[in-house]
This record gives C-alpha cells, sequence and structure tokens, in this order.
C-alpha cells in the first residue's frame, strides 16, 4: 500500500514537472529511444542515441528481448533538479515503468564507478523486468539484484566502495531478511546500502550455485504467475528460507577467515609487537657481540 502512495506521487509529481518543462526540453529521438534534455547536455543526449542499442543488445542477451520496450530517458543538469524527484542524497537514477521513463542525475555520472553507459543499462534492465513480470510479481530484491548482476555490480546510488555494508553484516550476523526486501528497501542510510549488496549477493549465489541459467529459471516461473515461494522452489528445488539459508551459511564460510582476524585482532596485534621487540633485541646482541668481536681483534693487533 505504501509503495503505491509513493509511485503515484512521484507520477503525479513528473506529470506536473513535465508540463512546466516542455518549453525549455529538447528531444532527440529514434526508433528505439527518445532522449529529453536541456541544452547543456546536447552532447550527453546525442551520446545516450549513441551508446543505446549496443546496451539493449547487451542486456537483451541476457534477458531476451523485448520488441515492444521504447523508453523515454531523461537527463537532469543539476543535483538540485534531480532532487526534486528523489529526496534521497544516494540515488542518482531511477525507472518508472508505468512511464517507460528513466530518469539520471547526470551530474553524479563522474562518480566511479558510475557512467552514463552502466546506468543507462541499470535502469533499462528495470524496465525491462516490469514489462516481463506482471505488477506486484516481481520482489524488489530480485529486481534490484539481477540489475546489478547484469551491470557487473554497478547500482543507481553512490556507495561507499572504502566500506561494505555487507561484511559488517556477515562479521555481525545483522542480515535483512529476504522478507522484509521483498516489497521496498529501507528509505535510506547503511541498511539502503545493505539492501543493494544482498541483493546482488543472492542473485549471483543463485547463478553459482544453481547454475548460469537458474536466474532466468526463477524469473520465467515469476512471470508464469507462481508466487514467489513456489517459484523459487520449482526453478532451484529448495524452499525460500532454504535458499536464505544457504546463501548466508556461504557468506559465512567465506568470511569466516576475516572473522577469526577481526577477532583476534588484538592477540595479533600483541604476537607482532613481541616478535618485533625479539627481532629488535636479537640485532642489538648481534652488534654488541661484533663490536666486541672487533675491540678484541685490535687488541691482538696492539700486542703484536
Amino acid at each position: 500500500m505504501m509503495k503505491g502512495k509513493i509511485l503515484i506521487s512521484l507520477l503525479v509529481l513528473l506529470s506536473a514537472w513535465t508540463a512546466s518543462a516542455q518549453a525549455e526540453e529538447n528531444i532527440l529521438e529514434n526508433a528505439q529511444v527518445a532522449v529529453q534534455f536541456e541544452e547543456q547536455l546536447r552532447s550527453a543526449a546525442k551520446e545516450v542515441l549513441s551508446i543505446y542499442p549496443a546496451v539493449r543488445a547487451e542486456l537483451e542477451r541476457t534477458l531476451g528481448p523485448d520488441p515492444k520496450l521504447r523508453p523515454v530517458v531523461r537527463l537532469m543538469r543539476t543535483r538540485d533538479s534531480f532532487r526534486k524527484l528523489v529526496d534521497n542524497d544516494l540515488v542518482v537514477a531511477l525507472a518508472v515503468p508505468a512511464r517507460n521513463l528513466i530518469v539520471i542525475d547526470y551530474s553524479r555520472m563522474n562518480i566511479h564507478p558510475l557512467t552514463l553507459e552502466t546506468t543507462l543499462k541499470h535502469e533499462l534492465c528495470h524496465l525491462q523486468l516490469h514489462h516481463r513480470l506482471r505488477e506486484g510479481n516481481l520482489p524488489r530484491w530480485l529486481d534490484e539484484g539481477i540489475c546489478q548482476w547484469v551491470t557487473g555490480g554497478t547500482a543507481e546510488i553512490v556507495t561507499d566502495t572504502s566500506r561494505s555494508a555487507l561484511k559488517e553484516a556477515v562479521l555481525s550476523n545483522r542480515f535483512l531478511s529476504i522478507d522484509a526486501m521483498t516489497a521496498n528497501f529501507p528509505s535510506g542510510g547503511r541498511e539502503l546500502l545493505l539492501a543493494y549488496e544482498e541483493s546482488e549477493s543472492i542473485v549471483e549465489y543463485i547463478g553459482k550455485e544453481f547454475g548460469p541459467s537458474a536466474v532466468m529459471d526463477l524469473l520465467n516461473q515469476l512471470s508464469e504467475g507462481n508466487d514467489l515461494d513456489g517459484a523459487v522452489e520449482k526453478a532451484l528445488g529448495v524452499t525460500l528460507p532454504e535458499l536464505e539459508r544457504k546463501w548466508r551459511s556461504h557468506l559465512v564460510q567465506k568470511s569466516s577467515w576475516i572473522a577469526y582476524l577481526s577477532g583476534s585482532l588484538y592477540e595479533l596485534l600483541f604476537l607482532l609487537a613481541a616478535i618485533v621487540t625479539v627481532c629488535g633485541f636479537v640485532r642489538v646482541m648481534r652488534r654488541k657481540r661484533d663490536y666486541k668481536d672487533e675491540e678484541d681483534e685490535e687488541e691482538g693487533i696492539d700486542k703484536q
């Protein structure tokens, strides 16, 4: 219910914004895509037209063709203009399947690893997934996980590459459950970052554990009208709770050495300090011995 209200509000806001902006908007289009932009972004709009065929072809190699899809890509020139649509500093782009619309904050396309190409591919993936599945039958974690999966891990949010919310969750055993990520994601903060990382991780695990075609098998089951529990069991041969348990166990096993190092950090530091001290002591003793040997040799020469 809450997600529906947010979507309706966003559609109303987009409609009002489109009507007020038409006078100053430019449009470049072809048979596959239309690009709306302010004059200052004309070169960026041309880039979208140029890269779109390859982006779409690459995406369709994974998800299959969607001949009816002809999106409108709206390039926003400033962060402030994008914030009027999305009041979240982490989000840099969004897809609105009900309007076949992609909105991109172009001012943030230079933040690693975000590029116009990967962001366009990510949002186009959202549109294609929602075209393929009926409304309400696409879990949010699967939606975001697949779109990151096909773009090599790139999301539609700005992430802190120096830290991983998922690694912290593994070490502290404080995951977001799959159920908590089915209808919607947290609104912001570390939990939002964790939701994106978990979603990508789950989809990657499905592909590696159950085979390359498992992700598409799951999508096919959902597109046939099965609910999430039934689709998981038919496509993967396990129940949804079993999938979640296996995925978490996989993460814990993979990160066990990190957990060991973290839990033994002080002991390791003390051990390292002790080793350094012993090495220093041995070095000093060697220098004293060498110095004494030199003195003995000099005394022997003087006596001669």
